[in-house]
């Protein structure tokens, strides 16, 4: 299993692929243009980084110039001595989240769902359906943002995998497992349509996400569970615990 280096060394890898990422002090910024959700857009330290008052600053205001919630997503182990100075500066932390992994020899296979198929998007309308039900998943209303199609679409075209999930006719679910780096990827973005829920759906989906970035060479899968109920639906497929990651950011002045 991979440790907390590895993961953040993968998470930083990627987000320095991205032609829209920028340095600041200390940290690469994750920037996507087309898509604000903050979840998107974070801020990675350098590994072992003792960012000073100036440097957190500097990052303040280099996100907020991009219309961006001053944030950072990382594993605070690879780094701790940033956390203390975010807190100094006024951040506050959103979320501390377990990070699960899973290699080939320990994926299970979940209960087969009735009349599910799994495919990976091809067409434009295909990745229409798998944006929106990412969308609506996770709060949004209306269409999809260019961003979350675009997002879906480049981790297809750099060597990850997304997926439709189609039950009943319905669109019911999506996700994907980014590009790998030093054949490790993360699985992301798993939603299902409210409708079609706990009927097996998202298990079924991972394991399919799953098993694909190992057939595509991948040694490793991460991923960061929403809550212990969906930790529990990944520890069933065999993911286990190696890491802990913080979200933590600073709200706008009153």
């Amino acid at each position: 299993m991979p440790t907390d280096r590895d993961i953040q060394h993968y998470t930083r890898t990627l987000a320095r692929r991205s032609p829209d990422h920028y340095r600041s002090g200390p940290f690469t910024v994750r920037h996507n243009p087309g898509w604000p959700l903050k979840f998107a857009n974070y801020a990675i330290p350098d590994q072992d980084a003792e960012p000073s008052a100036e440097d957190i600053a500097g990052l303040v205001a280099a996100m907020r110039g991009r219309d961006r919630l001053p944030r950072l997503e990382y594993l605070p182990a690879c780094a701790p001595a940033v956390e203390p100075a975010l807190l100094t500066a006024g951040f506050t932390v959103e979320r501390r989240a377990p990070v699960l992994a899973c290699a080939p020899a320990t994926l299970l296979a979940p209960k087969p769902v009735d009349g599910l198929c799994v495919t990976e998007p091809v067409t434009d309308a295909e990745f229409t359906a798998a944006a929106a039900v990412q969308h609506t998943g996770f709060g949004g209303e209306g269409d999809p943002e260019d961003g979350e199609i675009a997002w879906l679409r480049a981790a297809t075209n750099g060597g990850g995998v997304s997926a439709l999930a189609v039950l009943d006719g319905q669109s019911a679910g999506t996700g994907c497992c980014s590009p790998p780096a030093d054949g490790i990827s993360e699985l992301t973005g798993l939603a299902v349509a409210a409708p079609l829920r706990r009927r097996g759906v998202g298990a079924a989906l991972a394991a399919w996400l799953t098993s694909s970035a190992f057939e595509r060479g991948c040694h490793t899968v991460w991923l960061e569970p929403g809550d212990p109920d969906v930790e529990r639906l990944y520890a069933g497929l065999g993911y286990r615990r190696v890491g802990e990651k913080l979200g933590i950011s600073l709200a706008a002045p009153a």
